[in-house]
Formats: structure tokens, sequence, C-alpha cells
């Protein structure tokens, strides 16, 4: 299963690509596997898959543990700031990144580590109250103090659109997350501004998220499955 789901991923990633002159291999997949036990893990990584997306720190440290040293993990759930010494120990970017204080935390834990560490500002172009994120146009202002105040390496920006069983209707938010990454590029704001790392998609909808600029895929559902059971 995890074999003929992945490889229709990464076809339909080639294909969104090509439909607006993008080169496939610019796009990352963020394996989400949250409440995915180890062993459909394993199976993910036989097959190729070295990039995996957690959202709870507990459940991804037993996860860690039992697999190869040479995965790479994005933290992809909401941070509190009491525990970003562990998430700084386990992961290698944090693409929830929202607030000054929260910079500042795992600023001081990778200093004290002597990692360099990668993030993601998480935008809320949809606007919900409901949801982390900060407003995209409050972007500015925070991205300016990370970049003046902590040594974290902005690499982009990361948004999750209002939920909507039709994919049409997330584009307008993912092109919305493009237009506010390149203004902040122009300010020079990230650590590459020519490159600039843009997560956006998940199962339903990241087809449309490539066709409007995604460099980073989030997608758990579509490799997975709907059943999600932690070994």
């Amino acid at each position: 299963m995890i074999h003929d789901n992945l490889a229709q991923i990464l076809e339909t990633i080639a294909q969104a690509a090509r439909r607006v002159d993008r080169d496939p291999q610019d796009i990352k997949l963020v394996a989400v596997s949250k409440m995915i036990n180890v062993d459909l893990m394993r199976q993910a990584i036989e097959n190729g898959q070295m990039l995996f997306g957690e959202n709870y720190l507990q459940e991804a440290a037993g996860k860690i543990a039992l697999l190869p040293p040479t995965v790479s993990w994005h933290f992809i759930g909401h941070l509190q700031s009491n525990k970003v010494k562990q998430a700084v120990e386990l992961f290698d970017v944090i693409e929830t990144v929202d607030r000054l204080k929260v910079a500042k935390a795992l600023d001081s834990h990778a200093k004290m580590l002597k990692k360099k560490l990668s993030v993601l500002i998480q935008i809320n172009t949809g606007r919900e109250k409901q949801k982390s994120g900060v407003l995209p146009e409050e972007a500015e202002a925070l991205l300016y103090q990370i970049s003046q105040e902590t040594n974290l390496r902005i690499l982009g920006l990361m948004t999750m659109p209002p939920f909507c069983s039709n994919p049409e209707s997330s584009r307008s938010y993912f092109r919305e997350l493009k237009d506010c990454a390149k203004r902040l590029a122009a300010l020079n704001l990230f650590a590459d501004n020519s490159h600039v790392e843009l997560s956006m998609g998940m199962s339903g909808d990241y087809p449309v998220a490539i066709e409007e600029g995604a460099t980073i895929v989030r997608v758990g559902t579509a490799l997975f499955g709907a059943l999600r059971h932690v070994s």
C-alpha cells in the first residue's frame, strides 16, 4: 500500500509541477506521520521517503529514537514556549513559528545545543481565530524582529487554509502566501531571499498548492490512509 501510494503522490506532484513549468525536484514531500505506527513509517523509508512531519513532541520523540538518523524531521504542530527545548533537540525545521517569544526560546536552546535551527513562519492566511499563525499584514514586523533578535534561519513561510472539500477553494490562500513571501523577500527578511520555502498544501489540495508555488507539501492521509495507530 505504502509503495503504491507514495508512487502516486510523487507522480501527482510531478504532473502539477509540469502544468506550471516547474521542476518537480524543487518540491519536497513531508510525510505527515502523526498517529502513524513505526512499521508503516519504515515502509515509507524503505521506499525512499526520508522527510517526515510530526505534530506532537512526545509521540515524535519515541519514533525518532526508533528510526534511522538519516531521516529528517519537521515539526508541524502548535508549539508552546515551554516545549521548545525538546523541539530543538528533535527537529531539523520548525514550521510553525508565529510569535517572537517562541522564536527567542528556540534560539536560546539552539545556542545551548550549538545547533543552527531553521524555521518557517506560520501565516494565518484564512484569518481564522481558532488557528495559529501571524496575520499577513503583521508578518513583516515579526520577521524583522526575529531576524534582528535571533540567529534562527528563516527559510520561508507556512500556511493552513480553511478546510473545504473543494481544493480550488484553497487557491487564493496559497496565492496570498506566495505574494507575502515575495514582499518579504524584497525586504531581505529570509535566510535566502532568492529561494524562499513555501510550505502549503495537504492531502486534499497539494496539487493546487504546487501550481501556486509550494516548495513543501505536507501529505498524510493520501500516503498512510485514514486509519492511524501509533505502535
